[in-house]
């Protein structure tokens, strides 16, 4: 019955041109209701009800009660669930006041004038006809309803899924309603997130204009001077197009659906199996091999300036290739749209969730999480040999790791790990941990942690950490009681524990026994892959964010350091992240290297400036702590240990730094793999090997490989060897006692601002 009621409401309003949601509409058509249905309540039930024209109003009075100027302007139906627009009732004025005025169970014999029926629309059923007239009361209240009717009738998401064509599905249309609803709130998150991103210099955003003017002019002189040769790429390229569509066509036609198997690409991007058995995916992936090779193909031809420019080009078309690769793009990713179909949808919004997590995380910085960051806690499951911190500076902890035989060699030994990241790679798990292997071989060992810098080390610059290790040494060689020990640096470590010997050698100090270098650059004249971001643009712009901040900010480190390996370490994490839905795997090695620290601005723009662009070290010498230093300094006993495949510090470039080193007692050893794999490369593995042997540092990197030697498995056994025989003798161990707090310490825990 209410039902009824305001249905019949809504009809008399729409019969008198009003509106159901405006306002005034309303309420003129309340006042002129109540105004007939009290000259109604003076008439007897027998008198006959006026005819049309004696009860018209004038035209303005018409117009008033209908409360519009427009009296043909169409009504929107408030009930109608589907919220259709609908033709008002053309009714004539007096019989819709007649059919007001008439009171509830009047006479079914009352004189009524006929009303002209409402117009059906197209496609839709006649409505209804109008029930028994309404009450002075039920009228009011039912244009109350009518005017609530347009929120009441809004569709919710499982209705609007159900037209759609889910109704008969009801845990679909359900599971994908709230899947509507976690990518709108999801959204917002991540619009949020990104409004907090800090904005950088334009320098280390992108290229610079400079590199896009050296690239078009080297093609316009090419196109000057060789016309024949930029028309020559661009018809191959047709060519090779056209060819190829052909081919399709015809596979096709015959009823094959791909290339032949020993055409098939061994790129790991397309290992699915419809990249080579699905005509559409099979196109596409022949098709971006196609214009891959022509890009390049392009840039390889260009008279570039000089060697600089042509690998930065290089570099820039390589980005460009490996971004718009089809496995990049969820229409063509077989993968992802598998995983899609078979979770409905809720791998696209997992992976909406993983992205909004990262951009948080990362300070509205869209860097792909490599690792799971919840699945490893330093100190707990990963960086858990026995240890104590014996020593604590502004800049560093050191620690003392407990000895695990009765007796050590005399010398200890005393790491120093880069600060661009922590100390705990070289002691991941127990079986791949180099800190716990080397205290196995019967060595005191102590270890540095940096600390994790903030803006308060603006000033911090090399001589800081020169200063750093001297005074580690010395404490190291207190707690001991030797007057020499034995070094380890790496990376960036071992490039200042290279600049500390240099220092010690003009001071006339020998208390370095013996030192090693792993991955380690001395001479950057041949800058490798780092040749884009070692140019002045770049370099500049880390200058900006440096006097801004007064650091190098770990994120941007990250960033750039991550476009070294776009493929590895931007697109591939992303596409399982975002695209699949999945979940970042729990790898410790992955997980360090999420762990970065920000570097100290002074720091990094000596490093930048004086050792990588103007390789001050290996050529007029290198200015520290009033000394002028040069790399022939350096002449205690030495190994250094290279990776074959490492991009950040290449073998090569480190075997050059030790060729020119002045120490008459050289090793070099050449460990398969890259900076990472190939150091933390345990002997219980035997996965990697590596070369030993070489004793020509005169003749160039690959004289000393023809002169060396390989064998399988770790290098560990080999070095350590070395080492012991610098070591001395064997002495009662030294157990480091209660200090100042178990190892790992506190600066590992801090993590980058």
């Amino acid at each position: 019955m209410a039902s009824s009621t305001g249905r019949a409401g809504t009809k008399v309003a729409r019969g008198r041109g009003n509106k159901a949601t405006s306002g005034k509409g309303v309420k003129a058509s309340t006042r002129k209701t109540d105004e007939i249905a009290a000259k109604a309540a003076d008439a007897t039930p027998e008198a006959p009800v006026e005819t049309p024209a004696a009860a018209a109003p004038k035209p303005a009075a018409k117009r008033a009660a209908a409360g519009s100027a427009t009296p043909r302007r169409r009504a929107f139906d408030s009930t109608d669930s589907a919220l259709q627009r609908k033709p008002a009732a053309r009714r004539k004025p007096a019989a819709a006041a007649e059919k007001t005025a008439a009171p509830a169970g009047a006479k079914a014999a009352a004189t009524k004038a006929p009303a002209r029926p409402a117009r059906k629309p197209r496609g839709k059923p006649v409505a209804p006809p109008d029930p028994a007239p309404l009450s002075q009361e039920a009228s009011a209240r039912a244009v109350d309803d009518a005017a609530h009717g347009e929120a009441e009738a809004m569709p919710s998401i499982e209705e609007a899924l159900g037209r759609l064509g889910f109704g008969s599905n009801a845990p679909t249309a359900k599971k994908l309603a709230g899947n509507i609803e976690r990518i709108e709130a999801l959204g917002q998150r991540l619009v949020a997130a990104f409004g907090d991103r800090a904005l950088h210099d334009p320098g280390v955003e992108g290229p610079s204009p400079e590199l896009y003017m050296t690239a078009a002019g080297a093609w316009m002189k090419t196109l000057a001077e060789q016309p024949a040769r930029i028309i020559e790429h661009q018809v191959n390229f047709w060519g090779e197009t056209l060819k190829h569509y052909a081919r399709a066509q015809m596979a096709l036609a015959r009823g094959k659906l791909a290339l032949p198997e020993e055409e098939a690409p061994r790129d790991k991007r397309f290992k699915h199996p419809l990249w080579h058995s699905h005509p559409y995916f099979n196109f596409v992936m022949k098709q971006y091999q196609i214009n891959a090779k022509a890009m390049k193909d392009a840039a390889a031809d260009l008279q570039m300036p000089d060697e600089v420019a042509r690998r930065r080009v290089n570099w820039l078309t390589n980005q460009v290739i490996d971004m718009m690769a089809p496995t990049n793009f969820l229409a063509t990713n077989p993968d992802a749209l598998e995983k899609a179909v078979e979770t409905e949808g809720e791998s696209l919004v997992r992976g909406l969730e993983n992205l909004v997590r990262d951009v948080e995380r990362h300070g509205g910085e869209m860097i792909v999480s490599l690792a799971d960051h919840d699945a490893f806690a330093v100190g707990e499951n990963i960086g858990t040999t026995a240890g104590t911190v014996v020593h604590r500076t502004r800049l560093f902890e050191l620690i003392q790791y407990a000895p695990t035989t009765d007796q050590v060699h005399a010398l200890p030994v005393v790491i120093f790990p880069p600060w661009i990241n922590k100390f705990y790679i070289l002691d991941l798990k127990p079986q791949n941990s180099l800190i716990r292997w080397i205290v196995d071989q019967g060595h005191t060992l102590f270890v540095v942690s940096w600390k994790n810098p903030d803006a308060s080390f603006a000033d911090t610059g090399l001589e800081d950490y020169v200063g750093a290790y001297l005074e580690a040494m010395d404490k190291v060689r207190e707690l001991t009681g030797q007057a020499k020990l034995n070094a380890v640096g790496y990376c960036i470590a071992g490039t200042t524990l290279s600049l500390t010997l240099a220092l010690l050698k003009q001071r006339g100090d020998d208390r370095v026994n013996s030192a090693t270098f792993f991955t380690t650059l001395t001479d950057f004249s041949d800058q490798g892959e780092f040749t884009t971001f070692l140019q002045d643009d770049f370099v500049n712009g880390i200058a900006e964010e440096v006097e801004r901040h007064g650091l190098l900010m770990a994120p941007l480190m990250s960033r750039t350091m991550s476009f070294l390996r776009a493929n590895d370490l931007v697109w591939g994490p992303a596409i399982r992240s975002y695209m699949m839905g999945e979940s970042p795997p729990a790898f410790d090695l992955l997980f360090w290297n999420g762990d970065s620290t920000n570097l100290p601005g002074r720091m990094t723009m000596q490093y930048l400036r004086g050792l990588c662009q103007r390789n001050d070290f290996a050529n007029g010498g290198f200015e520290l702590l009033g000394h002028r230093l040069h790399i022939s300094d350096v002449t205690v006993p030495l190994c250094s240990v290279a990776c074959e495949g490492d991009h950040i510090a290449p073998w090569k470039d480190c075997w050059q730094g030790v060729a020119q080193m002045g120490s008459a007692d050289k090793s070099f050893i050449l460990s398969e793999s890259g900076h990472v794999a190939g150091i933390v490369n345990p002997p219980s593995k035997r996965k990697y090997g590596h070369y030993t042997g070489g004793a020509d540092f005169t003749h160039g990197f690959q004289a000393w490989r023809d002169s060396s030697s390989f064998a399988e498995g770790s290098w560990w056994p080999v070095w350590g060897a070395w080492l012991a025989e610098r070591a001395g003798e064997m002495v009662p161990a030294r157990d480091p006692g209660p200090g100042l707090e178990p190892a790992p310490g506190r600066y590992v825990h801090e993590r980058a601002i």
